[in-house]
């Protein structure tokens, strides 16, 4: 009887700690998506060699602080670009300005003043980089590399940052939307008229 209630206690905590692990890896994937995919994908390839797989030198530690400062840099950035389909028939990238897209090539019939700068651009800009420095910091090689004493610390914050973050940006991102399909992110079959649609 009481291997029974034994069993049955282990395999309740198994599922729990498997659910939480689930509900963990759902929030930092529902993070990622907030993210420009070749950003995130740099960062996760490049971890790994620049902190030495979190045994790291000196000289490791400034290559991932540089890495670090790239990858969050891009996330930035790339929230400031935008995509449309020109008179060739292709997709061009640009860098949204106050007049408008820049440069513009192809764009005869497209009205490029409606990628005008907006100031949903700075929110999503920041909301972006909150979301990278919280996945960045987080990230085991990472921590190894600077605060190696956090690193108990670090499951209990990957359990609760990512879903109150990605609650935090999502409820932004519901206010500001974004309808820029910028470098590094999806794009839609029309994105002219999503974006003039945000106008």
């Amino acid at each position: 009887m009481s291997d029974t209630k034994a069993s049955t206690s282990r395999t309740s905590t198994n599922k729990g700690a498997s659910t939480m692990r689930g509900r963990t890896f759902s929030g930092v994937g529902n993070l990622v998506k907030l993210l420009p995919t070749g950003t995130v994908f740099l960062f996760q390839f490049l971890s790994p060699v620049v902190t030495n797989t979190g045994h790291c030198t000196t000289i490791n530690k400034y290559l991932s602080g540089i890495l670090l400062v790239i990858c969050g840099f891009n996330c930035a950035f790339t929230s400031f670009t935008d995509s449309y389909k020109g008179s060739d028939g292709q997709t061009h990238y640009g860098i949204v300005t106050a007049k408008g897209l820049w440069p513009s090539p192809a764009s005869e019939g497209v009205d490029l003043s409606a990628y005008k700068l907006r100031f949903g651009d700075f929110v999503h800009a920041f909301v972006s980089v909150i979301v990278f420095a919280v996945l960045g910091l987080l990230d085991t090689n990472i921590v190894r590399c600077f605060y190696p004493e956090f690193e108990l610390g670090q499951k209990i914050l990957m359990q609760v940052l990512p879903p109150v973050i990605g609650g935090v940006s999502g409820t932004v991102f519901m206010i500001f939307p974004s309808y820029r399909h910028g470098i590094g992110y999806p794009t839609s079959s029309d994105t002219n008229e999503t974006s003039q649609k945000s106008t």
